[in-house]
């Protein structure tokens, strides 16, 4: 059931309430109108939490919100050209990246139109356009809905113009992601209007630059998402296939990871920007061709204690791994005893067990001769070793039964062994506490030759398919 919402303006009420009725403190008052609104169920993640404070010692009565203190200051600045527009937007900016329920604020209060004009009347102040474009960037995060076809086409325009400039053209981005974020119209409009090239171009172009390749290929990578619940049908793999074919996607990111090979948040980004990408077989190929795969190993081999570079690593390995002949690429290259690793180096994270079992469970698929070498490596030892560590975790227990399933679904000879170690016992339990589990541990259970119950789900009784 969802939860119900409430106006600032309710919960301010309710704060100056317990403050001048019943003589709280603010910070009391704050507490138990917060603690009130929660009670009965409402939702108060858009509602700043927070005591308006009056915008002067004098003007007492006129209490507000900083943020909204903030915007008001910028547009009267802005209103009458004052010098003062850089210094009331740095203002407005802070406020914003306080969190989110300042910027929905200052939405509501029409913050957007006079952010976009004074992104629009910049001309060439370039001081003030990077400043305008920064308050825009921090305040359309989390709010794509506000975009509209003007801001879209100041945007691409922007980028086009400004191409030469590393520090406007990442904020730029950084504004396109936001806004493309959860929004699948506004992805399907940037890529219409060319983004996708100005983003390559991007990458390319400042090559050297860290921050420009990390946001460009995020920027990419949101290009390819279906996060967006209000579209059935998104355009996802479209844009992704767009990326490889029309834009030579895969050779500027696995280019651009060559450039940076100490930089650990980069090339986080690249192989998690490349897993996206792999949505067809040849795509899979020509990352290895192109160095890709080489460049993951070395990378996972030499940053095997970097949690997140692991997790990113291991996820861009499962994805190339959909093409056989990269499966075995990725064994022959040793790459079944360093995934293997991974798994027993960060044991305590959920996150490394799901994809390095997953990595495994597809490197297993229809492949006798890696379930071997993945047998000899400890793959197996480790994906229930994961289920013991993540009893909870739906994701690795599930993983976890798929690669055990693959590596007896061909042949028999590792059913023994695999039982040995608990196996059982743990598919077992992993069958009773995740529903999303069932089919994955049945079908897990009946190849290693245990006992199980399985489930008719229609046996074509009581009742014909036709009238």
């Amino acid at each position: 059931m969802a939860k119900r919402g409430i106006t600032q303006e309710t919960f301010d009420s309710a704060v100056r309430e317990n403050i001048e009725e019943f003589d709280m403190e603010d910070s009391e008052a704050l507490r138990e109108a917060i603690e009130q609104f929660e009670s009965q169920g409402v939702d108060l993640s858009n509602i700043v939490k927070a005591v308006p404070k009056a915008s002067s010692e004098e003007a007492t009565d006129d209490q507000t919100h900083e943020v909204l203190q903030a915007l008001q200051s910028f547009k009267s600045a802005l209103e009458s050209s004052s010098t003062s527009v850089l210094e009331s937007l740095k203002l407005f900016t802070e406020q914003c990246s306080l969190g989110f329920p300042q910027r929905y604020l200052a939405a509501q209060k029409d913050a957007y139109p006079s952010l976009l004009f004074c992104c629009k009347s910049a001309g060439e102040d370039n001081k003030l356009l990077f400043a305008s474009l920064d308050a825009l960037s921090v305040f359309t995060d989390g709010q794509p809905d506000l975009l509209d076809a003007e801001g879209q086409r100041f945007l691409t325009d922007t980028l086009r113009s400004h191409q030469e400039d590393p520090a406007l053209t990442c904020l730029c981005i950084r504004t396109v992601r936001h806004c493309c974020l959860k929004h699948e119209q506004n992805r399907q409009d940037f890529v219409k209007a060319g983004v996708l090239n100005l983003l390559t171009s991007a990458i390319i172009r400042h090559i050297e630059r860290s921050e420009v390749v990390k946001e460009a290929c995020a920027t990419l990578r949101v290009m390819t998402f279906d996060d967006d619940v209000r579209v059935p049908f998104g355009h996802a793999h479209e844009h992704a296939k767009m990326i490889v074919l029309e834009h030579n996607g895969l050779r500027v990111i696995v280019e651009a990871a060559k450039a940076h090979p100490e930089n650990v948040p980069v090339l986080s980004e690249l192989c998690a920007t490349l897993s996206r990408l792999a949505v067809r077989n040849e795509f899979c190929q020509d990352i290895v061709d192109l160095g890709g795969l080489k460049f993951m190993m070395t990378l996972l081999a030499d940053s095997l204690e970097c949690q997140d570079l692991v997790k990113q690593v291991l996820s861009a390995l499962r994805a190339i791994a959909g093409n056989d002949d990269v499966k075995d690429a990725i064994v022959n290259a040793g790459g079944t005893e360093i995934i293997v690793m991974a798994i027993n180096r960060h044991m305590s994270n959920a996150q490394v067990c799901e994809q390095g079992c997953a990595a495994l469970c597809v490197l297993a698929l229809r492949k006798p001769n890696n379930c071997k070498v993945i047998m000899e490596s400890g793959g197996a030892l480790a994906a229930l070793q994961a289920m013991k560590t993540h009893p909870a975790e739906t994701s690795v227990q599930k993983q976890s039964c798929m690669l055990l399933r693959n590596l007896v679904a061909r042949t028999r000879d590792f059913s023994q062994s695999i039982l040995e170690m608990g196996a059982e016992a743990l598919i077992s339990q992993a069958l009773a506490s995740h529903r999303d589990c069932g089919d994955v541990a049945r079908a897990a259970l009946r190849d290693l030759g245990c006992r199980v119950e399985l489930r008719e789900l229609w046996t074509g009784k009581k009742g014909s398919l036709t009238n």
